[in-house]
């Protein structure tokens, strides 16, 4: 049986592909094609970066901590590596793909780690030492971060539309002034 350790954060990233797809799926571009700030990122380009993450960064350090522990770096990780590789995707096609590689990804995590790996540590390139449950947690806060990201390109999208109530409105007064953000 998996511990509560293991357990929570992995019912987030279990969820994530479903949670993206009711949210995302058949949306027209006029919703999906804003970036959450000026310098931001469109949802598609937040579903791409989560795709990197599975294919190069979750489940590789996972296995760099237990094989490696502190005597091998992380490898960096291309946080734009989706801007060009998924250009010519749809977003179903960003979706399904997502949906494929985070259900492989956590069989083979579930597979690999144990409670008494969670305080093994691995070398990050610009942290330093983290432990395998601070890897783990960061996934699936990692997650909630970036569909937070989602909601605020969607809302961005329709930014003029919503008229003067834009006052009260805090996810787009954020886009502009932080500071702004009502009480």
């Amino acid at each position: 049986m998996t511990s509560p350790q293991i357990a929570e954060p992995m019912e987030i990233l279990r969820r994530t592909p479903d949670v993206l797809r009711a949210l995302l799926s058949g949306l027209p571009d006029t919703w999906t094609s804003t970036a959450d700030t000026p310098d931001g990122w469109r949802p598609r380009d937040v579903v791409g970066h989560l795709i990197t993450g599975e294919l190069t960064d979750w489940l590789a350090r996972t296995k760099r901590i237990l094989e490696d522990g502190t005597s091998k770096e992380f490898d960096r990780f291309d946080r734009h590596a989706m801007l060009d590789r998924d250009r010519a995707a749809t977003m179903d096609e960003l979706l399904d793909q997502l949906a494929d590689l985070r259900s492989k990804n956590l069989t083979e995590f579930a597979a690999l780690v144990s409670d008494d790996d969670l305080g093994k540590l691995g070398m990050h390139p610009s942290l330093g030492e983290v432990t395998l449950d601070n890897l783990l947690n960061t996934w699936a806060v990692h997650d909630l971060d970036h569909i937070g990201q989602i909601f605020a390109g969607l809302a961005g999208s329709h930014d003029a539309d919503v008229g003067p109530w834009k006052r009260y409105l805090g996810m787009l007064l954020r886009r502009t002034d932080p500071a702004a953000v009502p009480d």
